[in-house]
């Protein structure tokens, strides 16, 4: 399994360790961070969550292969894939999430920030999410997120040219708490996850739902009208040509499509 977890001091860690993949998440993946986040949430004996990946890459996204292999469904049934539940397990974990980011966070690896509470990044971190370039749409409540955050016309380079940010732009935007030095993000993080163990849980739970709960029906609405846009995007031309270029190691020709 390309995915670790563990319980220490409070703190239920949750590693993507598939490195030689540049930690590309498979089905499997998603549903053991989905099931793990569940047990998080369940175990009295965890105070909060901490997600990393490995020094120097968080995650380059979705295996492109397997993706295909095992898309999500259209749908009502696209919520129920395992990346669905992932994303489902990390807007209803009611215990705070940090993330420690260093290296490339792209696709999923930058969307799933958006629901972090906590997120340190090193000063070599850089996220993208390049949906659009693949054919498809912004995914995980980015198309309302990211705007809100970042304000239409950065949010235009980041969602529709898929231009990349650096760690400073994305603490600029709201995204990240802060830009540490890459061998430092994790231990940091780690430090700010021990600090809920002193804290009273109850209140640090009530504390997160008030925090999120107005705008959460909103994001819940986008959330599935864009997995419903997405799994159709799947399924397109556009979509297809990328998939193939990118496994024959060449640009996409779009010139063709109107």
């Amino acid at each position: 399994m390309s995915i670790k977890t563990a319980t220490i001091d409070g703190v239920a860690t949750i590693e993507i360790a598939r490195p030689e993949k540049k930690n590309a998440l498979t089905v499997a993946m998603y549903q053991a961070m989905a099931e793990a986040l569940n047990a998080a949430r369940e175990d009295a004996a965890v105070r909060a969550v901490l997600i990393t990946g490995q020094p120097g890459i968080f995650t380059s996204g979705n295996d492109v292969e397997d993706f295909l292999t095992r898309p999500p469904g259209q749908g009502s049934d696209s919520m129920e894939s395992p990346v669905f539940r992932f994303m489902r397990a990390l807007l209803d974990c009611d215990k705070p999430v940090v993330a420690a980011v260093t290296g490339a966070a792209i696709g999923i690896g930058t969307t799933m920030l958006l629901h972090c509470d906590f997120v340190y990044v090193s000063d070599e971190a850089r996220l993208a999410m390049p949906f659009v370039a693949l054919g498809l749409v912004p995914e995980f409540g980015s198309s309302l997120v990211v705007p809100r955050l970042t304000g239409h016309v950065k949010a235009a380079e980041k969602l529709l040219l898929g231009d990349p940010m650096t760690g400073a732009e994305a603490v600029e935007f709201g995204i990240a708490n802060a830009v540490l030095p890459s061998g430092e993000v994790v231990n940091h993080a780690r430090r700010m996850a021990e600090r809920f163990n002193t804290l009273a849980p109850s209140a640090v739970r009530a504390s997160k739902k008030l925090m999120r709960g107005p705008g959460l029906a909103e994001l819940q609405r986008v959330i599935q009208e864009e997995a419903e846009i997405f799994a159709a995007r799947l399924r397109s031309p556009e979509a297809m040509e990328a998939f193939q270029a990118f496994f024959q190691k060449r640009a996409p020709d779009f010139t063709k499509f109107e």
